[in-house]
């Protein structure tokens, strides 16, 4: 018996449902397009990423208690002489319980990307990682509860396909808004697996022996009077739901199908494993492209999320997409982990080979069993992700010479800073989840190559900054509000009536 459209879906999705199409698709036309569009990409640190590990990292001479603070060697720290920003390099053995070898090389991404970069400090709400996350993209509540992504959807969705996309799932950085006044198809959209979505985005293509376009149409239109009629039907002709419902799967649903987002999306290679090719279908055009900026994207969830992030910008289907590591290990294909210690092949000693994890067990948060090395190979990991992506995004045109780049912001969200102490002279130790830290934006939109506020050498603590001018104030805490206030200007939302700050200092000159 010859391979089935089932057996296609089931190799792609090693058994997993794929997302269908969200109830926020939207008929992508170009000519309504905003003038100017710009594109926020929020990159989700879960488990707490800690800034005095990287961008605010302090020196041991510079502090009065180096013994019992997380703080690095003066060797370790990177400065710039053009910059307020700092990077931490390490090259580590194993990762505390995690017996593999790595290199995190912050001062690459940080030197190359600083004139770009913003620090902002802040002090959190709560340490509950959903919580924490959840008030990292709406500032606790900031604007009526919409969150950074929805707002910028609102901005400037309204012509594109797929404005809001979440490629991450199981995470706060995620969930809907509590605005219910913004329109359905500003709401994020729901990504179960990169690699095979693009499949449900369709519903005759890839079906073999699939009957004419036109007849499905005819099918569609018999289905929806005869739904009308059913006693279903009349019982709940009132109902708003359903009529959203009804309204999705029509004219929204037409569009997409339109645009051949299987073909232009689609990850999966033509070949053996995955037979494209025999059920009418092909490998996105820009597949090359992706697997040399993105390798181990058949393998690495994070990877294939950057991978369709990407996507979904360049196709100008999206004007926002969230993505980020999750709670979930991800191992090397090939590795075979023993519990009873050591790996196969490579790494001498029982360990692992370099690279044979590619996220540790609950990301960040692995920093509760070992915070030097797990901060330092998370923030490596996060900054790779942002490098290939911001060089993807300036290699595509927007319009006169103007690159996406020039109109994008990553942000690196986190649901929380960790504590800034370790028992004495510690090399490795593990950290718990801490109120204080701060984030950081990426963007040619932003006040680049600055630090808005500042830290404490003595305690780790960060302080904040005046909104205006942007100078420290030690004396003052940035509160979750005024940094989504910031981004949201930043990203030139119309904030008019939200009530929100003035942040002028988060904003470039």
């Amino acid at each position: 018996m010859g391979i089935t459209r089932r057996d296609l879906l089931k190799g792609i999705a090693a058994g997993a449902a794929f997302g269908a199409m969200g109830f926020g698709a939207r008929p992508g036309r170009s000519e309504d397009e905003p003038a100017d569009p710009r594109f926020l990409i929020v990159i989700g640190c879960f488990g707490g990423a800690s800034l005095i590990d990287a961008t605010l990292a302090i020196k041991r001479s510079e502090s009065k208690n180096p013994d019992t603070l997380n703080c690095f060697d003066d060797s370790l720290v990177t400065q710039f002489q053009d910059s307020p920003l700092r990077a931490v390099d390490l090259d580590r053995p194993e990762m505390g319980p995690i017996p593999q070898a790595f290199k995190a090389v912050q001062s690459e991404f940080v030197g190359r990307h600083k004139r770009e970069m913003m620090v902002s400090t802040w002090t959190r709400t709560s340490v509950n990682h959903f919580v924490g996350q959840q008030r990292a993209v709406t500032g606790n509540d900031a604007w009526r509860g919409r969150t950074l992504q929805e707002a910028v959807a609102q901005s400037y969705g309204a012509a594109f396909a797929l404005p809001n996309v979440h490629l991450v799932g199981g995470v706060g950085f995620t969930t809907r808004g509590l605005d219910g006044s913004l329109p359905s198809w500003a709401f994020g959209e729901q990504v179960a697996d990169p690699a095979f979505w693009p499949l449900s985005l369709d519903g005759v293509r890839g079906v073999r022996g699939a009957p004419d376009k036109s007849l499905v149409e005819k099918a569609r239109a018999l289905r929806d009077r005869l739904e009308a009629k059913s006693r279903f039907g009349r019982v709940f002709a009132g109902s708003e739901r359903l009529a959203h419902w009804q309204h999705m799967r029509g004219d929204p649903v037409r569009a997409i199908e339109a645009q051949n987002l299987v073909d232009k999306l689609m990850l999966v290679a033509d070949g053996p494993k995955y037979p494209l090719s025999e059920f009418g279908l092909s490998t996105s055009p820009d597949a090359a492209r992706l697997l040399e900026a993105f390798p181990n994207l058949q393998s690495d969830p994070l990877e294939a999320q950057a991978a369709m992030a990407f996507l979904l910008l360049k196709n100008r289907l999206s004007v926002t997409v969230t993505l980020g590591p999750s709670s979930n290990v991800s191992i090397a294909d090939g590795v075979e982990i023993s519990l009873g210690g050591g790996g196969g092949g490579g790494g001498g000693g029982g360990g692992l080979p370099e690279g044979s994890i590619r996220n540790p067990p609950i990301s960040f948060d692995f920093s509760h069993q070992a915070h030097r090395s797990v901060q330092a190979f998370m923030w490596n990991r996060v900054y790779r992700i942002a490098d290939k992506l911001i060089g993807l995004l300036k290699a595509e045109e927007w319009s006169a010479g103007a690159s996406m780049w020039d109109r994008s912001l990553i942000y690196l969200a986190s649901d929380f800073g960790r504590t800034k102490g370790r028992p004495a002279n510690a090399d490795e130790f593990g950290t718990g989840h801490n109120l204080n830290n701060g984030v950081v934006c990426i963007s040619p939109l932003v006040n680049g190559n600055k630090v808005l506020g500042g830290v404490d050498p003595d305690t780790g603590l960060t302080f904040g900054f005046d909104p205006q001018t942007g100078e420290p104030d030690p004396g003052r805490e940035m509160e979750e509000r005024e940094i989504y206030a910031g981004i949201v200007h930043a990203m030139g939302v119309d904030t008019t009536d939200s009530g929100l700050a003035d942040m002028r200092a988060m904003r470039k000159a």
